[in-house]
């Protein structure tokens, strides 16, 4: 572009300031809109690729396959002793474990204990996983005295002394004093590792669990030079589960569990079945949701660009006459559009930047940006955006002939194609826009649901002491501590279990083999279950009765499995046991070589994810349920939940002060299942907002060039007796014609769209014709209110005003 050819740009900007503001500001949003939701999705993806070599180390995934089992699925978790066999089987593998991590152990210190993301790893862990050293080398670990504390943890506990040969007392299993032998960097946001102390595994197994095939402990890792020695090791691997899962799942081991591997960086999103699927589906749909938006700028730039081509149409011809071909005019409007979108960029790159802390507000992120990364990005953008969007306006502007435009009285406006292809643009806007509307509504409307679902007990007034898992506190502790939360005023009763309201325990499943049935049966989930676990959670009793103290027979642990014992199941475990009814149910035996008595059914509860299966599940009774391998106890209170936080820390800090206490209400640990979904729907929510809003002003746009183009069209029919109210309901209803035919595109979209989504939840809304007609209803409004005010302008002119205008 020559100098005249700016000059030309600059004017033709500065004499339509609307115009310009219009154009560049909506494409500023759209590409702020698509940076953020970009940045989103590039921080989602990129976890674990800041490791050193992370291309070459994969996860083992245990991979289940029972009949309606509620674990199916594929999980980053085998069993401890997975990594030994391995090296027995296959001489030479590169691995290591990790047996913790996110609030994995306790650092004691000052007689004061503190939780800590506590990871327990074998010595080979530097040969998997190059942690960035500030001080000392991962080979300490080598000794079982050694530990080693990132950054931050070497500064809140040793301050600006050196770290290095301290002392720190650490609790997994038991206390143990340790050695501070290295300092290790923090691990950034975009990792799914929760670690800040690194301990060697126990040369003794930890459990008895350990070499259990079936059992699921720690995460193992392993190192693989290439993709394809990844992929030739994975062959080997069912026939290995043959041969050492023989003695715990029989003949045929891999048809029931495999062990895949997947890569390191692929972990994030593809793991633990609908959880990690759900995370996948609202990456995509927010990176796409960023995309059409720009999509949706883009067309509202060529939609006002072409609306407005009349008014350069006399410069154009001018320039054919003094010379200028059709190819140097498409250049000089390709240029003008690039030109237009570099400054829409830089916009767009502040509107982002300021928007940034409300989105991380909203979201609960911590997005930045990269700068060194975006703006060689953002020109690419710029220059491609640029073509896309300047190409069909610079071909119409370009083929205009010099004399008829001259010639004529007034200047072309396009024609009927003309008419059409910026209709058409608005039907794909606003189809965009309708679409969005109904996939907030439905985002909104699921997320309300699953809040406000029944989860077939009384969340509000429970609580849960969390603090009882800690393997320090022990049977006897557990016990006495929940005698004394008996005794407080605010307490109505407490009981222990295995599990509780949020999946705060173990998640255990057996199969429940059927009398007359081939096979081992279903797997069924299983909870233990003290004194008046069923009075603290309100379930409701469909048939037969609960557990009873008064009933002996119904304590497991005065039973011989062999004998028998009773037990409760819930609504969904009558049909999976095959029962047509509750009552049918009563009474009856299953499980085969491990009777099981079957003395109640419960209404369902739902301790877990919403996009989790319900699943059939079984409890035992413990009279004794402390002895659980994990032992959470529930709470049932009144009044301010703050009261009873604070008598449980009292109680707690009283028995054991050398373990962190931690508690929180049911709400609370549900509220964690809710999180990432409230996010995808409040970033839709914002990305929807402002695609409508471009919409709505390449749609004001339209209407106001329309409707100066036909000034003298409105005098002639005010002069034949049309009032003005005519003039505007014809007006109205000429541009909400593109808006009704945009819902062809709206729906089926939405439609799909939203289907997906909702399929990742067990318990999820119908998608009623409602979200539809009400997001239909919604753009309708917005049409109305945005093109009334120039239809009224327009229906109230003078009628010789407007024969007289030019």
């Amino acid at each position: 572009m020559n100098r005249f050819a700016l000059l030309s740009l600059y004017r033709s900007l500065t004499r339509h300031k609307l115009y310009a503001t219009l154009n560049v500001g909506g494409l500023a949003v759209g590409i702020a809109v698509f940076l953020v939701l970009g940045l989103y999705a590039r921080f989602e993806t990129s976890y674990e690729k800041w490791l050193p070599r992370h291309d070459r180390v994969y996860v083992a995934q245990t991979v289940w396959n029972l009949p309606e089992s509620p674990f199916n699925g594929a999980y980053p978790y085998t069993m401890g002793g997975l990594l030994e066999q391995l090296r027995e089987d296959f001489p030479g593998v590169v691995g290591t474990r990790i047996r913790g991590g996110r609030n994995g152990g306790t650092v004691i210190r000052g007689g004061v204990a503190t939780s800590a993301d506590i990871a327990q790893v074998d010595a080979s862990f530097f040969d998997v996983f190059d942690l960035p050293m500030v001080r000392g080398s991962g080979s300490a670990l080598r000794q079982p005295a050694n530990v080693l504390i990132s950054e931050t943890l070497a500064r809140r506990y040793f301050g600006t002394s050196d770290p290095i040969g301290q002392t720190l007392t650490i609790a997994v299993d038991k206390a143990v004093n340790y050695r501070v032998a290295g300092v290790f960097r923090d691990l950034p946001a975009n990792s799914d590792f929760r670690i800040s102390v690194l301990v060697p595994l126990p040369a003794a197994p930890p459990s008895e669990q350990w070499f259990h095939w079936g059992s699921s402990s720690l995460q193992t890792f392993l190192r693989f030079d290439t993709p394809q020695a990844a992929r030739a090791f994975e062959q080997k691997l069912p026939p290995f589960v043959d041969r050492r899962g023989l003695a715990d799942m029989g003949k045929d081991a891999s048809r029931i569990q495999q062990i895949k591997l997947l890569p390191l960086t692929r972990m994030h999103l593809e793991p633990a079945g609908s959880e990690s699927a759900s995370a996948k589906i609202t990456v995509v749909t927010l990176a796409i949701v960023g995309l059409l938006t720009l999509l949706v700028a883009i067309v509202n730039y060529v939609n006002l660009a072409t609306a407005r081509a009349n008014v350069r149409a006399r410069e154009v011809a001018m320039r054919k006459v003094l010379g200028a071909d059709r190819l140097a005019l498409v250049r000089q409007f390709l240029g003008e559009a690039v030109l237009t979108v570099g400054v829409a960029a830089l916009l767009g790159l502040i509107l982002a930047e300021l928007s940034l802390p409300l989105v991380n507000a909203a979201g609960g992120l911590s997005l930045t940006i990269p700068y060194a990364l975006v703006v060689p990005a953002l020109m690419a953008l710029t220059l491609v955006v640029g073509l896309l969007a300047g190409f069909y306006p610079a071909l119409l502007l370009s083929r205009y002939p010099a004399a008829s435009v001259l010639a004529s009285a007034r200047s072309p406006g396009g024609g009927r194609v003309g008419t059409r292809v910026r209709e058409g643009l608005v039907v794909l806007q606003f189809g965009l826009a309708i679409a969005f509307m109904v996939g907030t509504a439905v985002l909104v409307a699921q997320t309300r649901h699953v809040r406000q679902s029944d989860l077939g007990f009384q969340r509000e007034g429970l609580m849960m002491l969390l603090s009882t898992r800690d393997s320090l506190v022990g049977a006897d502790r557990t016990r006495m501590i929940a005698a004394a939360i008996r005794e407080l005023p605010s307490v109505r009763s407490a009981a222990i279990g295995n599990n509780a309201a949020g999946g705060s325990g173990e998640d255990n499943a057996d199969n429940v083999p059927l009398p007359g049935v081939a096979g081992d049966g279903p797997s069924l989930r299983w909870i233990i279950t003290g004194p008046d676990f069923f009075k603290v959670y309100g379930a409701r009793v469909l048939a037969g009765r609960v557990f009873d103290a008064a009933h002996r027979d119904d304590d497991a642990l005065a039973r011989d499995m062999a004998s028998g014992i009773n037990i409760v199941i819930n609504r969904q475990a009558v049909s999976t046991l095959g029962f047509r009814s509750p009552q049918e149910a009563i009474g009856k035996t299953v499980g085969g070589k491990r009777p099981r008595t079957i003395i109640g059914v419960v209404e369902d509860m739902r301790f877990f994810s919403p996009r989790q299966p319900n699943s059939a599940t079984y409890y035992v009774y413990y009279s004794q349920p402390e002895k659980a391998f994990t032992a959470v106890v529930s709470i049932r209170y009144t009044g301010d939940p703050r009261v009873t936080m604070d008598a449980l820390r009292t109680i707690w800090q009283r028995s054991v002060p050398q373990v962190p206490f931690e508690a929180a209400t049911a709400d609370t640990q549900l509220t964690k299942f809710y999180e990432a979904d409230d996010r995808a729907t409040r970033l839709f929510a914002i990305g929807a907002g402002l695609a409508v809003l471009i919409g709505c002003v390449g749609l004001w746009g339209l209407a106001s060039y329309n409707t100066q183009m036909r000034i003298r069209e409105i005098g002639i029919r005010k002069t034949l007796g049309a009032s003005s109210a005519d003039i505007a309901r014809l007006l109205v209803g000429q541009f909400l014609r593109p808006v009704l035919l945009a819902n062809l595109v709206a729906w089926p979209l939405a439609f799909v769209a939203m289907r997906t989504w909702l399929t990742g939840f067990d318990d999820h809304v119908a998608l009623s014709p409602l979200f539809f007609i009400g997001g239909t209803a919604a753009a309708t409004v917005i049409a109305v209110l945005t093109v009334l005010g120039q239809s009224l302008r327009a229906s109230r002119a003078a009628p010789a005003w407007a024969l007289r205008h030019e």
